[in-house]
């Protein structure tokens, strides 16, 4: 009896163990290309990444096995038919490249993961999918593009133009039973795809924005659930989007237009029976003008008369005797992609505060939030009553909007109504920048319930998280979230308001690093990339603006750069050598261009915006006419461009153009003599005019003499703390790398000082005067307006980064990209008494969150799986430390001392560190 006890004993341990075990450890958000089960991708060996999830400390994954199947059934059985991996002895986990049979066309992948660690094996209990696009232009070429190249009776091309949107339908009979069907479709400028009756995907604003003359992105749709033996209908309706160009007839030297809307479509269906068909677009789809929308503009805002609705118009036996047959129509000559970057979606949803009537009789809508998107109206009325919603951020005195900063964007929305009982009605093919409405049309007051703000960005994940002790700071970051998902539009913008809504280079050249902490933001940069690269002129030109909507391209350093610069960013914060590997050549190129015409004595002579947007002295002013306060230009390409040859130099080993390093190194050298041989005062230990800019750059660069840095840093300091009072005094390329500098150079109290100032010129300066994102101009409430729209992210600078990397302790080791190895090393001192930041990296969720009081601090850290950290503790004495309640002196934790520091290596897991 008492060994059946210890039987049965010795069973259920067993038993709960391995339930225990079942638990510990998860695989999962299998991704390939960093996309989720993604259609229609355009690379034949993608790169596949998955996470591990572990309720336990020190797990590292050892090996993989990956199983990919050409159908759902074949991968639940085992059959790896495309690639079975076999036990692959590595830790990598992410970007692990497709190595097995070569895919076809259209091929469709089922594939899981099989993960093994020190802990145990665990397979992924979802299983993906992707399948492969149509890869060449000849896959195309029975398809043809359709529209109608004529304007209807009420539109117009002019300044202000007017174009109305363009409805195309076409009933296709299937004789058999459908298994399976996937369509393919470029609709320019944007477009909104039905099946019967039913809109296709949840994106809008769809496809994402390029330069149709280089490149057009195909959405691909899984449609087989829509399709049913019999008749079916597909239909389309064609916005303008950025194809249509938002001004047209207007300075045609600068603003690009691409003609009037059109689209091609494929349809594949395959047969329970086996056999295909296909369905392509032709000119036997009917097409009318003469539908609801009467006009969307981007600037100008979308009208749409509800008694114009054509009822059942996507659906069989709809009669439309009076639509015309399409014409064949000029493809727009871009090479034809797979989109590998996200639609925009409907994130979230804002509900007005307030709502006010004014002395004309208008209402004025309070969102309480400067968003991006549109507004949902319900209204009843007659038919014939018009509801006009006109969009602004801001309000003037007497409580009306104030559009001055608008420019000539029109940002107004107009609702007919049908007049049948309450109606619903939300914009499909404009958006707007704006916190107020201005409503008219209404008999009585309207209700807040009549109105729903419908919040619009690029369905990316938020991946960052940021609480503190100083309330200023935490504000800042929440604005900083808004300002920029409302400007990520396929591409990021500058502002989302006014009549520019332009992909600026210099507006992200170090943004984009700070925005990764935020949001997944991978595939969104990646695609960019592109469209920088496509818009390069065949002599290595690279323009301010790209796609290149607007024709600028002047050359210069600092706006160019940011090619190279947002690279890097992909490399370092996502591991993406890809990105490098795929763009080296066309950097090279560009880089090598600005030297062969603008490096004379080895200065870069070429600089156009200087050190753009510094504070100026008048409030009223938009740039400061104040010599002190500018940075000289060449000062700022030259050491610009040093950087940029170092950053090319890790470039060359990734691109394995290791050849080109000897290059880079020379011209490093000679312009890093001629440099200080020019802007360095040996009497004064400072440089050119001594503004903070002109100090920062060759510090933060590398290029001052080591025994010279502390003496001009003790100048820029000097510059921040005396001379402008602890206040900014940078303007878009000096704030790029203010506030980390200042840090390691042991002056991150002064770092906290200009995050925390509430006057100005300071981010708490917008606070304080109402602002809820952040502003173009660091007097945006009361310069000229023809330049300060309040939706703005470029004056970031560096300041999210250091929120991250310095405040929270959440860094990528740079010689192990992609946070595969994290430094957590918070300034404790600067001024904070918490934070509570998390951050989702490739790998996993990491955590800091930190407090401190008279008593020491208390620090909660989470690792992710597979990864490990090195962490900094602001004592020296080992004996003073707490993990997870043992003493580190008495643990098997590797750590050391560095400067009155001790540092500890952690495998993944969650650790509580106390400090006395």
């Amino acid at each position: 009896m008492k060994n059946f006890f210890l039987h049965l004993t010795l069973i259920i341990s067993l038993f709960t163990f391995s339930a225990k075990a079942q638990t510990k450890i998860s695989v999962s958000d299998l991704k390939c290309e960093m996309l989720t089960n993604p259609e229609g991708i355009d690379v034949l060996q993608p790169r596949l990444s998955w996470k591990i999830k572990a309720d336990i400390n020190d797990v590292k994954q050892t090996a993989y096995q990956i199983t990919a199947s050409s159908s759902l059934e074949k991968l639940n059985a085992g059959n790896g038919d495309l690639w079975d991996s076999g036990k692959v002895q590595s830790d990598a986990s992410v970007n692990v490249i497709y190595n097995g049979k070569k895919l076809k066309d259209r091929q469709d992948v089922y594939w899981k993961v099989t993960v093994f660690t020190n802990k145990g094996e665990v397979q992924s209990k979802e299983t993906a999918h992707f399948s492969i696009g149509i890869l060449t232009y000849a896959d195309w070429k029975s398809t043809r593009w359709i529209g109608y190249e004529k304007l209807s009776k009420d539109d117009s091309i002019s300044q202000y133009s007017k174009l109305s949107a363009r409805y195309l339908r076409k009933e296709i009979n299937l004789k058999k039973q459908v298994k399976s069907a996937k369509v393919y479709i470029m609709g320019m400028g944007l477009y909104e795809l039905y099946i019967n009756g039913n809109k296709i995907g949840d994106q809008v604003l769809a496809p994402v924005p390029t330069d149709y003359t280089k490149n057009i992105k195909y959405n691909v749709f899984d449609v087989t659930s829509q399709l049913k033996e019999g008749k079916n209908m597909l239909g389309t309706i064609l916005g303008n989007g950025r194809f249509f160009a938002m001004r047209q007839d207007y300075k045609p030297y600068k603003i690009k237009s691409f003609g009037l809307p059109k689209m091609a479509l494929q349809l594949f269906v395959e047969y329970t029976d086996g056999s295909k068909d296909v369905i392509r677009t032709d000119d036997t789809w009917k097409i009318t003008t003469d539908g609801p929308i009467l006009a969307n503009n981007e600037y100008d805002g979308e009208e749409y008369d509800a008694r114009k609705e054509m009822k059942g118009w996507n659906t069989v036996n709809f009669d439309d005797k009076n639509w015309i047959n399409t014409r064949y129509v000029q493809e727009p000559g871009g090479f034809y992609e797979g989109q590998m970057s996200a639609n925009m979606k409907v994130k979230r949803e804002v509900k007005p505060i307030s709502i006010k009537q004014t002395s004309k009789g208008t209402y004025i809508l309070d969102m309480g939030q400067n968003m991006v998107g549109w507004l949902q109206l319900k209204v009843k009325g007659n038919a014939g009553d018009k509801i006009t919603m006109k969009f602004a951020e801001s309000l003037q005195s007497d409580g009306s909007l104030y559009i001055a900063n608008l420019r000539d964007a029109k940002t107004t929305d107009v609702y007919t109504l049908k007049g049948e009982g309450e109606e619903v009605w939300e914009p499909r093919f404009v958006y707007h920048g704006f916190r107020f409405v201005e409503i008219s049309g209404f008999k009585t007051k309207p209700a807040l319930e009549n109105f729903v703000g419908k919040v619009v960005y690029d369905d990316i994940q938020t991946t960052g998280t940021f609480d503190s002790s100083n309330p200023i700071m935490n504000q800042i970051f929440k604005n900083a979230w808004w300002g920029i998902s409302g400007n990520y539009k396929g591409m990021p913008i500058d502002c989302p308001q006014r009549n520019e809504r332009q992909p600026w280079l210099g507006d992200r050249t170090t943004g984009a690093y700070g925005e990764s902490f935020l949001f997944d933001n991978q595939t969104l940069y990646a695609k960019w990339l592109d469209d920088i690269k496509n818009s390069q002129t065949i002599d290595g030109g690279i323009p301010d603006v790209a796609p290149a909507f607007w024709r600028y391209y002047g050359d210069n350093v600092t706006w160019p750069g940011t090619y190279i610069t947002v690279a890097d960013m992909l490399y370092q914060q996502f591991g993406d050598a890809k990105v490098v590997e795929k763009q080296y050549p066309y950097m090279k190129k560009w880089m090598d261009y600005m030297e062969e015409n603008y490096l004379v004595d080895n200065i870069m002579t070429k600089d156009k915006y200087g050190d753009w947007c510094v504070p100026p002295e008048s409030l009223e002013l938009i740039r400061s006419k104040d010599p002190s306060r500018l940075t000289d230009g060449e000062l700022i390409s030259s050491a610009f461009y040093y950087q940029l040859l170092n950053i090319m130099k890790k470039f060359a080993v990734i691109a394995n153009a290791q050849n080109d390093i000897k290059h880079y190194d020379d011209v490093a050298s000679r312009i890093k003599k001629a440099f200080n041989a020019k802007y360095f005062n040996v009497s004064k230990n400072n440089y050119a005019n001594n503004t903070v800019t002109a100090n920062l750059l060759p510090l933060t660069f590398g290029m001052v003499q080591e025994e010279l840095q502390q003496k001009v840093f003790e100048n820029l300091v000097h510059e921040v703390e005396v001379t402008k009072n602890s206040h900014v005094s940078t303007g878009v390329i000096g704030t790029q790398f203010l506030m980390r500098t200042l840090t390691n150079f042991g002056r991150g109290d002064l770092a906290f000082k200009l995050a925390s100032n509430k006057t100005y010129p300071s981010w708490g300066y917008m606070v304080e005067n109402g602002a809820t994102t952040i502003w173009e101009l660091w007097n945006g409430n009361t310069a000229d307006p023809a330049m300060n729209s309040q939706n703005h992210v470029m004056l970031l600078g560096d300041l999210l980064i250091w929120y991250y990397e310095n405040m929270a302790g959440i860094k990528s080791n740079p010689e192990t990209p992609g946070f595969k190895q994290i430094i957590m090393k918070p300034d404790f001192n600067a001024g904070l008494t918490y934070v509570n930041a998390s951050y989702e990296s490739v790998y996993g969720t990491i955590k800091s969150d930190w407090k401190k009081d008279k008593k020491g601090l208390v620090w909660n850290i989470a690792i992710p799986a597979n990864t490990s950290a090195i962490v900094y503790l602001p004592v020296s004495d080992a004996s003073a430390v707490l993990i997870n309640k043992q003493k580190l002196d008495k643990t098997s934790y590797v750590h050391s001392v560095e400067k009155n520091q001790t540092v500890v290596t952690l495998s993944s897991g969650n650790f509580t560190i106390n400090v006395k």
